[in-house]
């Protein structure tokens, strides 16, 4: 049993950890312009984004059909997989710098985080069990906080060279793996075989004790990216209705975004009282909430705006940390891991879905407050996924 001082500095580092791995993400959003000036186009700017998104999602399928997370030592998968993200991030910088080269590094970069985020969730179910909501809170409060930093970087006018900026973050992440590989004792492997059971595979799509949560899930995720992606277009088409305001685009995006980090931490506090499928259906709710007021508060002062911003990006992301738990504690042991990079796997697919309709939509239509509504589906579906599991809340002694 860990003590509690111990326990706490474990969480750090993991949570540590967890930032460093998955800023390799959002790395190529920090230098865009750059990219853009290199590449003397514009028009694989929206690849270089989804290229990482398409990659996590190929890689966390192999990871989880393989077993790779259950197979092996957690941290040690971690470790691996973070090298090999960190130096597939520098590879098109010693590359003739072509579209395709730059759109590989990114791919690879997201395949090799299937072994970091998920991972990163696993390492956190297995070793902080007692408080697992407020752990993940905190591990989801830095995948987002990591989401934000390219809006905070651009907000404030960073002129660190490109190349010096891809070094710094690589070079992050593979300390943030050794910390938490000398920090954190590896919890060992369950005596089964830990092969991947196609059986498991298979249970995601029909009644078991985590697939509430897993609906719930899902559709968290079909809110929570578009929304990030299209957060800077709703901020502008704010200041567009507003000509007399003036808006910092990128620093309002930061802060809206990382209002997230907040909602998963006191989300994770919270759960420790009220339990984790509470919590997540009343952010649901709130963000639910949040969609159907929004052509109104587009008529709204700039003050009560940036606010209401403030909530949606709490509520939206706060949720995502407590079905991690959900899933995490009624998944089997010995296939813990995979169903965590399954379930995460084709979460991520759903937000490519989302974000590619939404792009559609705007296409079609152009940009308005009700064009949102097409987002109202994930918190409905999340809502009424986890109704049932509200009625026998985890508990933080589970």
């Amino acid at each position: 049993m860990l003590t509690s001082s111990k326990t706490t500095i474990q969480l750090i580092v993991v949570v540590f950890a967890q930032f460093a791995g998955t800023s390799l993400w959002f790395a190529g959003n920090a230098i865009l312009p750059e990219l853009q000036a290199l590449l003397k186009t514009t028009e694989f700017t929206s690849w270089i984004t989804s290229a990482v998104q398409i990659g996590f999602i190929s890689g966390t399928l192999l990871y989880a059909l393989l077993a790779i997370p259950d197979r092996f030592r957690a941290t040690q998968v971690f470790l691996v997989s973070v090298i090999l993200a960190a130096t597939v991030n520098l590879l098109w910088l010693f590359l003739p710098i072509k579209p395709v080269t730059v759109l590989a590094s990114r791919f690879l970069t997201g395949f090799f985080l299937a072994g970091v985020y998920p991972v990163g969730m696993k390492i956190a179910a297995d070793r902080f069990k007692p408080i697992l909501g407020k752990a993940m809170g905190f591990l989801v409060g830095a995948l987002v906080v990591g989401t934000a930093f390219p809006h905070l970087i651009r907000g404030l006018g960073s002129s660190l060279p490109y190349r010096s900026l891809m070094v710094s973050v690589s070079t992050l992440a593979i300390v943030g793996g050794l910390v938490l590989v000398f920090l954190v004792p590896a919890s060992p492997i369950p005596p089964s075989k830990n092969r991947f059971r196609f059986q498991a595979l298979h249970a995601l799509f029909q009644p078991s004790a985590f697939r509430p949560a897993m609906l719930g899930y899902f559709g968290h995720m079909w809110e929570l990216y578009t929304l990030w992606a299209f957060l800077p277009a709703l901020i502008i088409y704010y200041q567009q209705q507003h000509p007399n305001v003036v808006i910092a685009t990128s620093l309002w995006a930061f802060g809206a975004i990382g209002a997230g980090a907040l909602g998963c931490i006191v989300g994770g506090y919270l759960a420790l009282r009220m339990g984790s499928a509470r919590v997540a259906r009343l952010l649901l709710i709130t963000s639910g909430l949040c969609i159907l007021l929004l052509p109104f508060l587009l008529k709204a002062p700039v003050a009560i705006f940036g606010l209401f911003l403030f909530v949606w990006g709490s509520s939206a992301a706060g949720d995502s940390p407590q079905f991690s738990t959900l899933v995490a504690s009624h998944a089997a042991v010995e296939n813990r891991g995979s169903i965590l990079t399954l379930v995460t796997c084709l979460g991520f697919l759903i937000t490519v879905i989302s974000i590619q309709l939404m792009a559609w939509l705007v296409t079609q239509i152009g940009l308005s407050g009700w064009l949102f509504y097409s987002l109202l589906p994930g918190p409905i579906l999340g809502v009424l996924a986890v109704r049932r599991e509200q009625a026998s809340p985890l508990s933080p002694t589970l």
